[in-house]
């Protein structure tokens, strides 16, 4: 047996809602640099209003990495982690942490088993709700990644909070919740392709027993679902991460965005920066899948 036991009376949803806001900061925390990395490459090469001179060029994960510390510091791959860990502990609480429960309420009385049906609904329900509670924490944490070094003086934001009192400021209360429609699309997909293919896949391990309810379970089963998440939610994603950091006036409408992508770079602008997702949201996904069942473990071993 690798890891702790699993406890013999179930965790309860309080449980899972705590332990699922600490283990995806855990696994921001490992993996915020390639999420840094993600998004500059998915808005390089955007038209901007007004254009920048001199931009910077990147290549590749590890180019984008290397770029970014030798033009501006080793601080700069983990821009925007306070409010990314802010953003997780609402935002991983509720989709995460309350998902096992909605899957519940969705699945009919005297089932024996939960149903795709059911376990679909429930990664739309509590994606689309946590999205709707934590937007703006994302909005802060993309300008922060996306935001290249600039003279003190000409810095977009000081910090974490004076980027909400100046996005609501001068965007108003709504550019807080800018991009709120394609990220509630994509953390929709995202939700259903991490744990419904989570829980799919880790039931059928154990249901062939192929494996038992351990650890190198758990990393197999999130390895495929951060694969699975990476393949449907990166057009998505894309268009959230460029709608998110445009300024006024850039884009008129979601949909705007989408066609100047697509017009710009064709269909396969939807997958720029698919290597650093793939690689960031796969690891984030074992990461956060395999502290997140360790420590609801811990959890029942203290009340026990």
């Amino acid at each position: 047996m690798v890891g702790l036991k699993p406890p013999e009376v179930p965790p309860t949803a309080a449980t899972k809602f705590v332990s699922a806001g600490m283990a995806a900061c855990i696994a921001d925390l490992c993996t915020f640099p390639l999420d840094t990395a993600k998004v500059r490459l998915q808005i390089q090469g955007e038209v901007r209003i007004p254009r920048s001179s001199g931009t910077v060029e990147y290549r590749g994960v590890l180019g984008t990495l290397s770029t970014m510390v030798r033009t501006e510091g080793p601080r700069s791959l983990y821009r925007g982690l306070v409010a990314g860990l802010q953003r997780q502990m609402s935002f991983a609480s509720i989709r995460i942490g309350l998902y096992d429960s909605v899957k519940q309420l969705y699945t009919p009385k005297g089932a024996e088993s939960t149903g795709l049906a059911a376990r679909l609904l429930a990664g739309c329900t509590t994606g689309a709700v946590a999205v709707t509670c934590a937007q703006p924490t994302d909005v802060v944490k993309v300008r922060f990644q996306a935001n290249v070094a600039l003279p003190d003086g000409a810095r977009r934001y000081s910090g974490t909070v004076d980027a909400y009192r100046t996005i609501a400021r001068e965007e108003g209360v709504r550019g807080l919740w800018r991009g709120t429609l394609p990220n509630i699309a994509r953390n929709a997909i995202v939700n259903c392709g991490e744990l419904v293919t989570y829980d799919l896949i880790k039931d059928a391990l154990l249901r062939a027993q192929l494996m038992t309810d351990n650890v190198p379970c758990h990393f197999v089963a999130a390895f495929g679902a951060g694969f699975c998440a990476t393949v449907v939610a990166s057009p998505v994603d894309v268009v959230k991460t460029r709608y998110m950091n445009a300024g006024p006036g850039q884009y008129r409408n979601v949909l705007s965005c989408l066609l100047a992508l697509l017009m710009q770079d064709g269909l396969a602008g939807c997958y720029k920066g698919f290597v650093p997702s793939f690689l960031r949201l796969g690891s984030w996904n074992i990461v956060m899948f395999i502290s997140y069942e360790q420590l609801q473990r811990v959890v029942a071993l203290a009340q026990s």
